[in-house]
């Protein structure tokens, strides 16, 4: 069976990146974006906790490519790749923060308006700590930020889009976060309490 062109892909990121590992989607999608360059019909987006706002975003998607903090019951860190129809079982398996029912909710919305991708992707990430108010991703999921953005440059080739090494990351004013919330900055903050 032939694949089918994609015209219009989304990458996207979700999470809260004020809560520990469920922050794993937006500070991956922040990296894809500083290190890698995509052709002009590849969108990347931070989706944050943005819920029900991603549906004119996912319906106009061809194929979507998801990071975030999924409990699969792995080891915390583990990687796991989901494609097309059990993407919405996972998106929807226990509710861990408001944004995974708002996702879940996100894809019935954009097939119910008869725009649903034609191909979808969850890469997720085992969390170890979810609780953890202001806190840092934890080492072994910030361990799986570059594995996680080799799969997504492999599910995007199978799909006939190369993603491009930057010769140089970008630099802070032309990334994709920015007001001091991007990775480093949030991470590297001095102690608020001082």
């Amino acid at each position: 069976m032939a694949e089918t062109k994609l015209e219009r892909i989304l990458v996207l990121g979700i999470g809260n990146i004020l809560w520990a590992d469920e922050g794993f989607g937006v500070r991956v999608v922040e990296e894809f974006h500083r290190r890698y360059a995509v052709p002009d019909n590849v969108t990347i987006l931070d989706g944050g906790t943005q819920g029900l706002y991603l549906v004119n975003f996912v319906e106009e998607a061809d194929g979507l490519i998801v990071f975030d903090a999924i409990d699969y019951g792995l080891a915390p860190g583990e990687l796991k790749l989901v494609r097309d129809d059990e993407v919405p079982r996972f998106t929807g398996a226990k509710k861990m923060s408001l944004h995974q029912t708002g996702f879940q909710e996100v894809l019935s919305a954009a097939d119910l308006l008869g725009r649903y991708p034609q191909r979808l992707a969850l890469i997720g990430c085992q969390p170890l700590d979810l609780e953890d108010w202001g806190g840092p991703l934890t080492a072994p999921v910030r361990a799986q930020i570059a594995p996680a953005i080799e799969l997504a440059c492999a599910v995007l080739a199978e799909w006939g889009v190369s993603a491009v090494l930057r010769p140089e990351p970008l630099a802070g004013d032309a990334r994709l976060l920015a007001n001091d919330i991007d990775h480093h900055s949030y991470e590297m903050r001095a102690d608020p309490a001082e």
